[in-house]
C-alpha cells in the first residue's frame, strides 16, 4: 500500500476513533493520545508519526470535514439552477454533515474560544465560505438578480449566522425541528440576497 493510502487509512481511523470517544462523552481536555491511538488500532508512536500533537489532529480532522462542507456549499456557489433550491439543498446537506460529525464540530468551536491558534484556523476556514458567498452575491448583482448592497459584510453575516445556528442546534435542545431552522436560514438568505 502506498504511503499516501496508508496515511489516508490511518487518518480515517483516527477521525473515527476521536469522534467515537467524543460522542461517548469524553471531553477534549481528558482525551489523551494513548486512548485515541488504542481506539484507532495504532500505537502511540504511530500516532506521533502522523500527527505532531492533539492540536494538529484537531486541525487536520476539521480541515477534512470542512472540505466536505465546502463541497455542499458549492451547490449554490457555482450553481446555475433554482437559487432557492440550491441554497436549501446546500444548507440541508451541510446540516447533515454537522450532525454526522457533531462531536468534532462542537469541539473545534469550543476549543477556538480559548486556543488562539485554533481560533485563527477556524476563522480562516469559515473565511473561505465568506469569500465564496461574497463572490456569488457580486455575481448575482452583476447579473441583475440581486440589488446593489455591500456584499462583503452581508456575506460575513450570512455565513457566521449559519455557523452559529448549526452549532447551537448541536449543543441545545431547541423548541423547533432542525428542518424548521434550515427553512429559516433559507428564507433569510433569499430575502437578503434576492429581496
Amino acid at each position: 500500500m502506498p504511503t499516501t493510502s496508508k496515511r489516508a487509512v490511518v487518518q480515517a481511523e483516527v477521525l473515527r476513533a476521536t469522534e467515537q470517544l467524543l460522542a461517548e462523552g469524553t471531553s477534549w481536555a481528558d482525551l489523551g493520545v494513548e486512548r485515541i491511538a488504542t481506539t484507532a488500532g495504532i500505537s502511540r508512536t504511530a500516532f506521533y508519526f502522523y500527527f505532531a500533537d492533539k492540536r494538529e489532529l484537531l486541525l487536520r480532522l476539521t480541515e477534512e470535514v470542512t472540505e466536505l462542507l465546502y463541497l455542499e456549499a458549492d451547490r449554490w456557489y457555482s450553481g446555475e439552477g433554482d437559487d432557492e433550491e440550491e441554497i436549501r439543498e446546500a444548507l440541508t446537506k451541510i446540516a447533515d454533515l454537522y450532525a454526522e460529525h457533531h462531536a468534532l464540530m462542537r469541539i473545534i468551536v469550543e476549543v477556538s474560544t480559548y486556543d488562539e491558534e485554533v481560533a485563527t484556523f477556524w476563522r480562516a476556514l469559515i473565511g473561505r465560505f465568506v469569500e465564496a458567498t461574497r463572490m456569488r452575491i457580486e455575481d448575482e448583482q452583476q447579473a441583475g438578480k440581486a440589488p446593489a448592497f455591500a456584499a462583503a459584510p452581508t456575506a460575513f453575516g450570512l455565513v457566521w449566522m449559519c455557523e452559529r445556528t448549526l452549532y447551537q442546534l448541536m449543543v441545545q435542545n431547541p423548541p423547533f425541528p432542525r428542518d424548521d431552522a434550515i427553512e429559516a436560514l433559507v428564507r433569510i438568505f433569499m430575502r437578503t440576497v434576492y429581496p
